[in-house]
């Protein structure tokens, strides 16, 4: 006969068993009727899913353990400019020659003038109607709010004479056609390298027109060349 104390004990042993361990589950049917059973493939699914959420940690954790390079601030002042060196190992061209600039609105001046080639000749004109040779001066001038007396006579009066070598573009450039003396003038357009000297002016028989100064009729009643820009 089993003894009674060793039933008694036996009963205790299972009672902590199950304190210690939870609920004691024998077959399948049980764990399905207690909702603690789970299919095969939904175990294998929470599975991946802890693995996967564990890698995720892991390269997370490893980011943030990555030192991350050091960004300089732009607030303590703009970086110092290069320093650029001249190479004087080439020896310094003694032919060359650097010609100063044009005078600009003497080239402005010219531009406006040559949009007044064609214009016929009239005396005492200053339009693109009809000009005379003053009036075509004048005109030019009063584009710029530059004011000149109206006779070529008078221009011939007004900034500095210049020798015909000297001559450069923009300067006013005086003939004698009449025996008044001066009554003819024109703006010098170009001076060329042979020293020819180009002018814009308007002719009684052709209007508006560029001559030249190696034409026989202007070399002859050449008299002077005003400068009045500077």
């Amino acid at each position: 006969m089993i003894n009674s104390k060793n039933l008694l004990l036996t009963a205790v042993l299972l009672s902590i068993t199950s304190l210690s361990f939870g609920q004691i589950i024998t077959s399948k049917k049980e764990a399905v009727k207690k909702g603690v059973y789970q299919k095969p493939e939904d175990k294998k699914k929470e599975s991946e899913a802890m693995a996967s959420l564990s890698k995720k940690t892991e390269t997370a954790v490893a980011y943030q353990e990555v030192k991350q390079p050091e960004v300089k601030s732009t607030t303590k002042g703009t970086p110092k400019p290069k320093k650029y060196s001249i190479d004087k190992s080439e020896p310094d061209d003694k032919d060359l020659l650097i010609s100063p600039p044009e005078n600009y609105l003497a080239m402005q001046m010219i531009n406006n003038a040559m949009e007044f080639l064609g214009v016929r000749y009239r005396g005492g004109g200053t339009t693109t109607a009809g000009m005379d040779c003053s009036g075509m001066v004048t005109a030019v001038f009063d584009i710029f709010d530059l004011k000149l007396p109206r006779s070529s006579h008078e221009m011939a009066t007004v900034g500095e004479k210049i020798d015909e070598k000297e001559a450069k573009k923009g300067d006013l450039i005086f003939f004698k056609t009449s025996r008044r003396g001066i009554s003819h003038v024109g703006i010098i357009t170009e001076v060329t390298d042979d020293n020819e000297i180009k002018f814009i002016h308007s002719s009684t028989s052709q209007g508006v027109v560029v001559s030249s100064m190696n034409e026989a009729y202007y070399k002859k009643t050449f008299v002077q060349i005003n400068r009045v820009l500077q």
